[in-house]
């Protein structure tokens, strides 16, 4: 008999950011496979006696390969368990969801998603700020800061990033900023463009550190810290 996987999405770490309804799969689950930063007070809300499985990612450390995880989900399925996969932010951005949704299809598991908050919401409500504003920051984007190697992507959208009425959003970008503040500014966009590095955010570490894009280099160089991090750049990331 073949179980059932639950794809939470566990907000940017903060547990009272859970949805109801990933608080309820949490407490029905048998088996949560849960990433790095998914973990600690959030896996309060795991029903006693369930399997707790550790399969995270963080960029730069030794962590398990995709094709491992999503193996792992299917055994659990497929023993007739009910999993929840837990993923941090949204399980939709940038968090590897499609893969993990094509092994399960191919071993005829049945899956639901259930959407959470993204870090890059939270970082905005933590810097008091929106995404958007009329007339001057009609269109946010969100982008990963490195490919699979680790490098900035080669096949950004340069002239769409530098958009001067869009709040950009970054995500997994601190190593690679330098680079991408120099293509940016080679595309037209101001240096004194305002950015914002936001750590941990949602978390009792959170940092938030204002610049520009000119800036932020050092900035990240200087204080940055070792937790996940995003950075927002564009009109609206100097604050309030």
């Amino acid at each position: 008999m073949k179980g059932f996987v639950s794809f939470v999405s566990s907000g940017p770490g903060d547990p009272e950011l859970l949805t109801l309804k990933a608080v309820d799969r949490l407490q029905r689950a048998d088996a949560v496979l849960f990433d790095d930063l998914s973990s600690g007070p959030i896996l309060a809300h795991a029903r006693d006696g369930a399997d707790l499985v550790g399969v995270g990612k963080r960029a730069g450390r030794a962590s398990p390969k995709q094709d491992h995880v999503s193996r792992l989900l299917v055994e659990y399925a497929t023993s007739g368990a009910r999993v929840v996969r837990l993923k941090s932010g949204d399980s939709g951005l940038f968090g590897r969801l499609e893969e993990e949704i094509i092994a399960c299809r191919e071993a005829e598991v049945g899956y639901e998603v259930i959407p959470g908050v993204t870090s890059a919401m939270a970082a905005a409500a933590a810097a008091g700020i929106p995404l958007t504003r009329r007339l001057t920051a009609r269109r946010v984007q969100f982008v990963t800061g490195h490919d699979v190697t680790g490098a900035l992507p080669e096949d950004l959208n340069i002239a769409a990033l530098a958009d001067p009425t869009a709040t950009t959003v970054v995500f997994m970008g601190k190593r690679t900023f330098a680079e991408l503040a120099r293509r940016l500014t080679g595309a037209g966009m101001p240096a004194d463009t305002p950015a914002l590095l936001a750590e941990s955010v949602s978390t009792p570490l959170q940092k938030l550190s204002r610049g520009t894009i000119a800036t932020m280099e050092r900035q990240i160089a200087e204080e940055a810290a070792d937790g996940p991090a995003l950075i927002l750049i564009g009109p609206l990331a100097e604050g309030a």
